[in-house]
């Protein structure tokens, strides 16, 4: 299949570019030519099916002949190794957990499979392939587990100081190896315009073969597509066909993701945005002004997100018809104050303990229903695993999480990190003298 430029749609590249790319030269974001349509058997029937069958009809009907059957199978067993269950907490609200990757996050969905998809292509190339990442929490640690190691590739993190977790600094700067942390005297916006400023310097593409990681690489969305279509199939195996899914939302590829999906065939009655207090989406959707501002620093970090990336694929998505895409599309925002709220109810009364984001589409997920009534499953996303913010959980709560394997062992690894000030001439300087 061949990928477009949002930004030129008579651009046409092939899925290798689009991957090693991830940005067009125009500053747009690469989107497939055409929506595969899913055969209507397969999703009719899609509960007889694996979560890894799933995933490889789904890579299948984008990268087409791209990648031989038999390596793409592989490449989604190998990526794609552990479990997203659907919990219900009641009758009519369940939790998908998307948490049960190496780095505790719903990134490993993207990241594994971009990392094992890089790296089969890369074999066929000699230079070493630069994967740039700016990271507001999650991506980064998902990032660097998915490339460590791999062959043929050197990661750069770029994250916020003082502005992730404990646990999520632990895991973007223990690495070693072929990765790299870059801590940056700034926020996650400004780390995200110091990565795309790198993609269109064309001195710095010269002497480098640059990629990204970050939710703008199509090979970080196409994978994020395969857990709505196993929730689908999780819940019609319990009889249930109409679902609302509420996703906390900072870059918005998560939600992009889910939107793609549905424009694939996947019957979703509603999505609805969760953010915290960066609210250009929730804003856009209520004037049609679409202001982005800088971000502010919340309890759901991986959320701090002023000028969200991929709206423009999902403006795309909906041909920028605003009335079309609201019908689809609700949203809500919460300040830290009620995300806390949020946190404390769910543990008293489900004994379910949440991340901050979790807790966000718990409580967007509840006045989407105050709002619409009706006999379908609310389903929200937990995208991250709640030891990764001991800060943000009461201790006499946070006693009740389980901690994940490896998790422990994090604080004893060494920091390996460069402090970076916001300005481009130093990170490319950075990025040329340690080539």
């Amino acid at each position: 299949m061949q990928f477009y430029s949002t930004n030129n749609k008579a651009l046409r590249v092939s899925f290798q570019e689009a991957v090693f790319n991830s940005l067009p030269q125009d500053k747009g974001l690469y989107m497939p030519e055409v929506i595969p349509q899913l055969d209507p058997y397969f999703i009719k029937n899609i509960q007889q099916y694996s979560l890894q069958e799933i995933a490889f009809t789904i890579a299948k009907a984008f990268i087409e002949n791209d990648i031989p059957d038999a390596d793409l199978k592989a490449i989604v067993d190998d990526a794609i190794n552990f479990e997203a269950p659907v919990k219900f907490l009641d009758a009519e609200t369940a939790v998908l957990e998307l948490f049960h990757g190496p780095s505790y996050a719903f990134k490993d969905f993207g990241a594994r499979f971009m990392s094992r998809i890089m790296g089969y292509f890369s074999k066929q190339g000699d230079q070493l392939l630069d994967v740039l990442v700016a990271t507001s929490g999650d991506t980064g640690g998902a990032v660097a587990s998915g490339f460590l190691g791999v062959e043929g590739t050197r990661v750069t993190i770029l994250y916020p100081k003082g502005k992730v977790s404990k646990v999520q600094e632990e895991q973007l700067t223990t690495n070693g190896q072929n990765i790299r942390a870059l801590e940056v005297e700034g926020t996650f916006d400004d780390c995200q315009a110091l990565v795309k400023e790198a993609f269109n310097d064309p001195d710095l593409n010269n002497a480098l073969r640059l990629t990204s990681a970050n939710s703008i690489n199509i090979a970080r969305l196409i994978p994020q597509t395969f857990y709505y279509f196993w929730t689908y199939a999780q819940l019609k195996s319990q009889g249930m066909d109409e679902i609302v899914f509420t996703v906390p939302s900072g870059n918005f590829g998560n939600i992009g993701a889910g939107l793609l999906a549905y424009k694939m065939g996947l019957p979703v009655t509603h999505f609805v945005a969760a953010t915290n207090v960066n609210d250009t989406v929730p804003r856009f959707l209520q004037n049609g002004v679409y202001e982005p501002k800088p971000s502010v620093q919340t309890l759901a970090n991986a959320m701090d997100v002023g000028n969200p990336s991929n709206w423009v694929r999902i403006q795309d998505l909906f041909g920028q018809d605003l009335e079309q895409l609201k019908a689809k599309v609700s949203s809500y925002t919460y300040t830290d104050e009620q995300t806390l709220a949020g946190m404390e109810e769910l543990f008293h009364k489900y004994k379910y303990v949440a991340c901050p984001h979790t807790a966000i589409a718990y409580l967007a997920s509840k006045a989407y229903r105050s709002e619409q009534p009706g006999e379908y499953a609310s389903v929200f996303l937990s995208t991250a695993h709640p030891c990764k913010f001991p800060e943000a959980i009461k201790p006499e709560v946070f006693q009740h999480v389980t901690l994940p394997e490896g998790a422990s062992s994090l604080a004893e690894k060494e920091k390996q990190a460069v402090e970076m000030p916001v300005d481009y001439k130093t990170f490319k300087t950075y990025l040329l003298v340690n080539n």
